[in-house]
């Protein structure tokens, strides 16, 4: 059973994600702040974490900073009352994976937990299909009916990065650090330049899947329904 940490002061709120949340059957566990919230992250197997901007002791930034410390693939979805553009940006740049505002519909909550599991469950795999292009993480070969051809390393992941959690926006800071390395001196127009190749490589194969800019954000793919 998938276990979801919800991190709210709000009782009513926590109590209202909680009740959607086990009818869908997840099992759920609950804290107040951000400080009980990395307690229960470090002792108890958790999957994926909703998490409010607002709390005493150590609020969403500061827990959504530390936990990609410690773990960079753990679903993070931000809940909060803030709906401002800079909350936003700043919540993906601190590596959050989703955004929900206050008042929503409970619902939604379920649906977009539903999506992030989705995507980290094609994350972990080794192989991903795209259209008719298959990437081989095993063996970081491109792969395009049965014939294999090999791209640059950083293309290549880069490409993987995107096409593991596709719809996900990664901004520029996040992908330099996650493929680049945290030592890496360059700046992120580097980023810039591999999407620029990746798109001029694929132009042919837009009937699959293409790499879409969100303006001031990052860069997301998007695969093409059949």
């Amino acid at each position: 059973m998938t276990k979801i940490l919800i991190a709210d002061d709000d009782p009513h709120i926590r109590e209202l994600m909680s009740l959607f949340l086990r009818n869908e059957g997840f099992e759920v566990v609950e804290a107040e702040d951000g400080a009980g919230a990395l307690e229960l992250i470090e002792a108890s197997g958790i999957q994926l974490v909703i998490l409010d901007i607002m709390m005493p002791t150590m609020d969403g930034w500061e827990l959504c900073r530390e936990i990609r410390k410690r773990d960079a693939d753990l679903p993070l979805l931000m809940v909060t009352a803030k709906g401002e553009a800079a909350h936003r940006v700043r919540g993906f740049q601190l590596g959050s994976d989703d955004y929900l505002t206050k008042p929503f519909h409970p619902m939604e909550l379920v649906m977009r937990v539903k999506s992030l599991l989705k995507r980290y469950r094609i994350a972990f795999s080794q192989v991903i299909q795209l259209g008719g292009i298959v990437l081989d993480g095993r063996s970081n070969q491109v792969i395009r009916d049965g014939v294999e051809s090999a791209i640059p390393l950083k293309e290549f992941e880069l490409l993987f990065k995107l096409a593991s959690h596709p719809g996900q926006i990664f901004t520029r800071e996040a992908l330099i650090v996650q493929i680049w390395g945290m030592d890496y001196e360059g700046d992120d127009r580097t980023v810039d330049v591999h999407i620029k190749r990746l798109r001029q490589r694929f132009a042919g194969d837009t009937r699959h899947f293409h790499i879409e800019t969100a303006r001031s954000l990052g860069y997301r793919l998007v695969v093409q329904a059949p």
